[in-house]
């Protein structure tokens, strides 16, 4: 894998840039407003719960994709992303290797998952034309071994971001995967 430079030293520093005068840099301190108890970029509360970072993880998304678009590598699509939830003072783990455990095994290259953010929620990382339909179930099997309740999985690649995000919450009741649910359907 290829190592990129931090996004602070590739920014591009064209007159074009300019033009996007009314989009907050990242250095401008913010503070949590009176009206919202969204926290702001700077001002991490001390326990983010699933709502708060999912918020933030999709602004942050929307931001990166209004800046750069659609087309780039998922890698680069990663590292801006978790450098930006990092500016919004949030825990990130890159490329986190899961190890998973079969019949009494331990496998330590079990999988990588792209971000988890605060140890809460698992973020999968897209570029593609359309997601298929594995992807989510990959993601719900990801929360499952991980223990998690919310993933995110984002297809940098969609025209419109919204058109690309997926929210996937483990263990709900009518969640077909639910091992709990599965207990109660009898056989026959």
């Amino acid at each position: 894998m290829k190592n990129f430079p931090d996004a602070q030293t590739t920014r591009p520093s064209s007159p074009s840039s300019s033009l996007r005068a009314s989009v907050p840099s990242r250095e401008t301190p913010f503070s949590i407003s009176p009206q919202s108890n969204i926290p702001q970029r700077g001002e991490a509360p001390k326990d983010w719960n699933e709502n708060e970072i999912s918020g933030e993880v999709v602004d942050a998304a929307l931001e990166i994709h209004r800046e750069l678009g659609p087309g780039l590598l998922e890698s680069v699509y990663e590292i801006i992303l978790a450098d930006e939830l990092k500016h919004r003072g949030m825990s990130v783990e890159r490329q986190k290797v899961v190890p998973i455990t079969y019949r009494g095994r331990k496998f330590v290259e079990g999988f990588r998952a792209d971000l988890l953010i605060e140890n809460k929620v698992c973020i999968e990382i897209k570029s593609v034309e359309c997601l298929s339909k594995t992807d989510p179930k990959q993601l719900r099997t990801y929360l499952r071994l991980l223990n998690m309740k919310v993933g995110l999985l984002i297809n940098f690649n969609a025209p419109l971001l919204k058109d690309g995000i997926k929210r996937i919450v483990n263990g709900l009741e009518d969640d077909p995967y639910n091992s709990n649910l599965r207990a109660k359907i009898p056989n026959g």
